[in-house]
C-alpha cells in the first residue's frame, strides 16, 4: 500500500552561486551518492529529489554526482528500511516524506520496521506543500462549504479516496472529518495518486485529499476541481482555491514534507558537508522556481538539529490525529 506546517518557502533566501566545500573539511564525495526516494517516479518527492540531486553534486566535490534511486513499497517503508541498513558513510541518503516518517509510523507502527527518528541522521529539510480537497469536475459541489453540508446531511452515504491506508492523505482526511464537525464518510484507499484521480474522474468517489503537486495537472485540465487546500495560506499555483482554515475548519493546517536523512551514525564531517550542500542548493533561485512550479515549497535553511525537532513534532502531531480519530488500522 502506498502510504504543521512544513518550514515555509523562502524564495527570498540569498543565492549561493558556488560550492562551499571549505565549510566541511575532511569529507568529499569521491564516488556517486545514492539518493533513495521511497516512492515511484513522477510524484512530488521524486521531483524534489531530482531537482535537489542535480544541484547538490557540484557542492560536494569535483565531479561528485547524486543519483536518484526509486525504491517504492509499503508507504515508503521499503525504501526507508533499505537506507537504514546501509553504511553511515554519506553515500546513501533518503528523501523521507510525511508518509514514510510521519503518518505511517503513527498509524501503522507494526508495518514500519524502523524508528523514524532514532534510526536515521537528520540532515536538512527540503520542502513540501499542501494537500487539496478534490472533487470530480462534474460534481455539483462548487465550494468546500457545499461539500461539508452535503456530507453532514447524509452520514455514511458518501465515500472519499486517498492513495492508501495510513498515508498523509488518509490522516489529513480523518482530521478534516473531525475539524469540520464530525463528518461521517467511507474511506476508500487506492494504490497511488493516479488511481485516485482516475476514480474521481469516473465518479467512483465523492471527494479525495491528494498532494497538490500530483493533483495539479488534473485541476488544470478540468477533470477535477479543487475546493480547499490544507495549508494556512493559499498556494501561488492556485490562488483561487481557499484554505480550510478560512472556510470550514478554522485553525486547520497539515502539509506534506520532505527531509533528507542518512543512516544513524553519520560522521560529523559528512553531515556538515551534506547539510551545506542541501541548504546551498535550495537557496538557488533556479531551484526554488523549479520546485514551486512543481508544487513543492522549498524550505528555509535548516540545521540537523532543527530537522530532528521537526520530525519529532510532526510524528507527535500525526499520532495525535490517530488518537483523536480513534483509528484502529489493520497490521
Amino acid at each position: 500500500m502506498h502510504r504543521r506546517t512544513l518550514l515555509k518557502a523562502a524564495l527570498s533566501a540569498p543565492a549561493i552561486a558556488t560550492p562551499v566545500l571549505a565549510q566541511s573539511p575532511g569529507w568529499v564525495a569521491d564516488r556517486p551518492i545514492s539518493l533513495v526516494v521511497p516512492f515511484l517516479a513522477g510524484g512530488s518527492a521524486d521531483i524534489a529529489a531530482r531537482v535537489l540531486a542535480e544541484r547538490m553534486g557540484p557542492r560536494l566535490g569535483p565531479g561528485a554526482r547524486v543519483i536518484v534511486e526509486n525504491r517504492a513499497g509499503a508507504g515508503g517503508a521499503v525504501g526507508g528500511e533499505w537506507v537504514r541498513q546501509r553504511p553511515a558513510d554519506g553515500f546513501t541518503l533518503l528523501l523521507a516524506t510525511a508518509s514514510s516518517h510521519g503518518t505511517n509510523p503513527a498509524a501503522l507502527p507494526s508495518q514500519t520496521p524502523y524508528d523514524p527518528v532514532a534510526d536515521f541522521t537528520p540532515i536538512a529539510a527540503v520542502g513540501g506543500g499542501p494537500l487539496v480537497v478534490v472533487v470530480p469536475g462534474a460534481s455539483p459541489w462548487r465550494n468546500i462549504q457545499a461539500m461539508v453540508e452535503a456530507v453532514r446531511a447524509k452520514p455514511g452515504e458518501y465515500s472519499w479516496a486517498t492513495s492508501g491506508v495510513g498515508g498523509v492523505g488518509h490522516l489529513t482526511g480523518e482530521f478534516l472529518k473531525i475539524s469540520a464537525g464530525g463528518l461521517k464518510a467511507e474511506h476508500v484507499p487506492y494504490r497511488g495518486g493516479s488511481a485516485v484521480m482516475e476514480a474521481l474522474a469516473k465518479g467512483e468517489v465523492a471527494y479525495s485529499l491528494e498532494v497538490l503537486a500530483s493533483s495539479a495537472p488534473h485541476l488544470r485540465d478540468g477533470y477535477s476541481r479543487g475546493l480547499a487546500v490544507t495549508s494556512k495560506a493559499r498556494h501561488p499555483l492556485f490562488p483561487d482555491i481557499p484554505t480550510l482554515d478560512e472556510t470550514v475548519a478554522p485553525g486547520f493546517e497539515v502539509t506534506t514534507w520532505n527531509v533528507l536523512l542518512a543512516p544513524r551514525g553519520l560522521p560529523a564531517p559528512a553531515l556538515a558537508a551534506l547539510n551545506a550542500a542541501v541548504n546551498g542548493a535550495l537557496a538557488e533561485p533556479s531551484v526554488q522556481e523549479r520546485l514551486v512550479a512543481a508544487g513543492v515549497d522549498p524550505s528555509r535553511p535548516t540545521t540537523p538539529e532543527q530537522t530532528r525537532e521537526f520530525l519529532v513534532s510532526e510524528l507527535a502531531k500525526f499520532r495525535g490525529i490517530v488518537q483523536q480519530a480513534g483509528l484502529r488500522l489493520a497490521g
